[in-house]
């Protein structure tokens, strides 16, 4: 099997590209990433940061390294903070796979529960707030003034969305939540008429996001765009409040707790709102029903986890009953 991130190949196209001189390069592999690999490389006085598809699982559309690139690099000097893009490789011949490098940026996450809580109080609400004011940055760039108003599709980013998630939910095969299915009709009978096109990232939320180390309360880099897209930006308000709320809440219950439950400090979700709407300048109409889709999106996420398992046990299988049946209840309620 090729090496995801082989640090010779990865030396030999850096120094063709004209990206390296003489020396090596060394690769170490990052947390980080929903499914994209993400490695720091070193050599030759560069600090770099490559990010891949995985090397197995990929889905034909799912890991487009061009548009995580393109995105990024159309988005410098806009005022969203994001990394320098160094150079995209599109040829798979090299690592198996197209990738690309950026560079490292030093910063500190807030994604571990006892981390948030460690944090001064003016240090957690103002990072919860620049959180949101990140995120109305970004929504008030127009696509067309960075270069990005083609990637704008014909069919509405709503029901272009419902239609690809009633799919999932469909492949997944999942009787056991009935629910689901009356949530997505009535999803769809309940889309908001086309409103501005933004720019989408698609996973918005406090796990996507680099702080500044110097200062923990101001965001250094939004990152992770795998998902990015031009379309109605409400549809990343709708996720940060999912994750923020009851859904974020039930779904980190077991993995250290839920960050904004964390400090008593962190601004709360209409605090965000507010946040984000005085960045915008924007109103948010039908927020609840993004929010709704929001939840209903991760509970296919969670079920279709289940259905990709080799050989599922049956307390596996209860649990994931469970956690759908109680995020399409979180769903019902929303709003």
């Amino acid at each position: 099997m090729k090496d995801p991130a082989d640090p010779v190949r990865l030396a030999a196209w850096a120094r063709d590209a004209g990206l390296l001189g003489a020396g090596d390069l060394t690769v170490t592999r990052l947390s980080g990433g929903a499914s994209n690999l993400t490695y720091r490389v070193t050599g030759g006085g560069h600090d770099w940061v490559l990010r891949r598809p995985p090397a197995f699982g990929a889905l034909p559309t799912a890991h487009d390294m061009a548009r995580e690139f393109r995105v990024q690099a159309a988005l410098a000097g806009s005022g969203v903070p994001v990394a320098a893009m160094v150079a995209l490789c599109g040829d798979p011949g090299v690592l198996g796979a197209p990738f690309y490098l950026m560079e490292r940026l030093d910063g500190v996450f807030h994604t571990r529960s006892a981390d948030v809580a460690a944090l001064a109080p003016t240090v957690a609400r103002e990072a919860g707030l620049a959180l949101a004011r990140a995120l109305g940055t970004l929504h008030a760039v127009p696509p067309s003034a960075v270069g990005l108003g083609d990637l704008a599709r014909p069919e509405p980013y709503l029901e272009r969305q419902l239609r690809r998630w009633r799919g999932q939910w469909d492949r997944v095969g999942f009787d056991e939540v009935p629910e689901l299915d009356r949530l997505l009709r009535e999803l769809g009978d309940a889309v908001p008429a086309s409103g501005r096109l933004g720019i989408v990232h698609g996973d918005y939320n406090l796990g996507n996001v680099m702080y500044r180390a110097d200062d923990p309360a101001r965001v250094r880099a939004v990152l992770d765009w795998e998902l990015s897209a031009v379309g109605d930006p409400l549809a990343d308000v709708g996720q940060l409040l999912a994750y923020w709320g009851a859904a974020g809440r039930l779904l980190n219950a077991h993995r250290g707790g839920h960050l904004p439950d964390a400090n008593a400090a962190l601004p709360g979700r209409d605090e965000l709102v507010e946040a984000y709407v005085e960045t915008t300048g924007a109103p948010l109409p039908d927020l609840a029903f993004y929010e709704r889709f929001a939840v209903v999106k991760l509970a296919v996420i969670c079920a279709g986890s289940l259905a990709r398992a080799a050989a599922p046990d049956r307390e596996r299988v209860e649990r994931t009953v469970g956690l759908v049946a109680r995020l399409a209840a979180i769903a019902d309620a929303t709003g």
